[in-house]
């Protein structure tokens, strides 16, 4: 553990060097506005900030403020965060901008106890905001703040059991400094992406790694310690891209699972099924390249086949080979690319979105 006098010293070392070299022209800094801090931090939840950065911008323009978002439907919300990954992200945010407005006038509460009551919004979320927005002096625990405390101070403590996880966060309270909360906060932010990162941390540029008790062990990759590991699982279908007339047949996927809420392909569990499943349909088919997408938890191998329909086919023959799928219906492209799709899903139609070629 750290010195006596490490605390204060931490702090006054890390306040120093972000206000040199710390990042300033990110655009959710320089504002007090709870709105753009908390977008920010929703969306840099396990997400780089080159691919946030992009992000950001669209959605601060389709709704700049929170009533604008709080008024849009879930598939607006989702056609924007499409490609984000982490979906769920996408429907507390807009749970929690309605619950702004409904239950606090369209203004977000000034304390971090208050935010955390909000759909999507964690504790350590929750003191960013705070902490930004408000000057609260409260400790951030984002998955970057651990790896940098956890080796300040070789923290032996196993993440993965609750109790040592409290340990930390008291351990992040007693770090805090008595004022420029603002520069502390972004400080720990920016050393965790910058330069204490997972792999190659560059120790000697580091402001505090004369306190760092990891680099004086020369054992920085050692922390954090979590032992339980999350179990990657492995899954395979074929995907079905039904064509009628330029149309393509899309599902809404259910509200808990993988893509949650988004539109989707019909899929079969394999070749087999779905060669029984479409014997007799009218109509050409079409093998297109398989490919595996990868998630947190899951490797997802996919074999799209296109089935284009023949152009003379009515609605009633169209509706029987669809009753399968009752959450389904059928869009043109342009109306499909605007909705909340997986992206597998939008570079498979932007990859292979030529005018079908007519089908007798």
């Amino acid at each position: 553990m750290p010195r006596p006098e490490t605390g204060a010293s931490f702090a006054t070392r890390l306040i120093d060097w972000q206000r040199t070299h710390g990042r300033h022209t990110l655009p959710w800094q320089n504002t007090r506005d709870p709105y753009r801090v908390w977008l920010s931090e929703i969306m840099l939840q396990q997400t780089q900030v080159a691919t946030v950065l992009g992000y950001y911008e669209r959605f601060l323009q389709r709704f700049p403020d929170v009533a604008a978002l709080a008024a849009a439907s879930l598939d607006d919300v989702f056609a924007l965060w499409s490609g984000l990954g982490y979906y769920s992200r996408a429907r507390n945010l807009h749970a929690c901008a309605q619950a702004v407005v409904t239950q606090h006038g369209g203004r977000f509460p000034a304390g971090s106890a208050a935010l955390m009551t909000l759909p999507g919004i964690g504790r350590s979320t929750a003191a960013a905001i705070a902490a930004f927005c408000f000057g609260e002096r409260v400790a951030i625990l984002d998955g970057n703040v651990k790896r940098v405390l956890t080796r300040v101070l070789a923290f032996e403590g196993d993440l993965a059991e609750a109790k040592q996880e409290r340990a930390l966060w008291a351990e992040a309270t007693a770090l805090l400094p008595e004022r420029d909360i603002e520069s502390y906060t972004q400080g720990l932010m920016d050393l965790g992406a910058t330069l204490c990162t997972q792999r190659s941390p560059a120790c000697l540029l580091c402001p505090v790694h004369a306190l760092c008790a990891a680099e004086h062990a020369g054992t920085p990759q050692r922390y954090p310690v979590k032992t339980r590991k999350l179990k990657r699982g492995t899954r395979e279908h074929v995907w079905l891209w039904l064509r009628s007339n330029d149309e393509v047949w899309l599902g809404q996927r259910p509200a808990t699972g993988v893509w949650a809420g988004l539109w989707s392909l019909p899929e079969f569990e394999s070749r087999a099924a779905f060669d029984a499943a479409s014997a007799g349909w009218p109509g050409a088919a079409e093998s297109l390249p398989s490919f595996t997408h990868v998630l947190t938890h899951l490797d997802w191998t996919l074999h799209p086949v296109r089935w284009t329909l023949p152009e003379r086919l009515d609605a009633a023959q169209r509706n029987a080979l669809t009753s399968a799928w009752p959450a389904g219906r059928w869009f043109g492209l342009d109306e499909a690319l605007a909705l909340g799709l997986p992206a597998p899903l939008r570079k498979l139609l932007l990859a292979h979105a030529a005018p079908a070629d007519p089908v007798s």
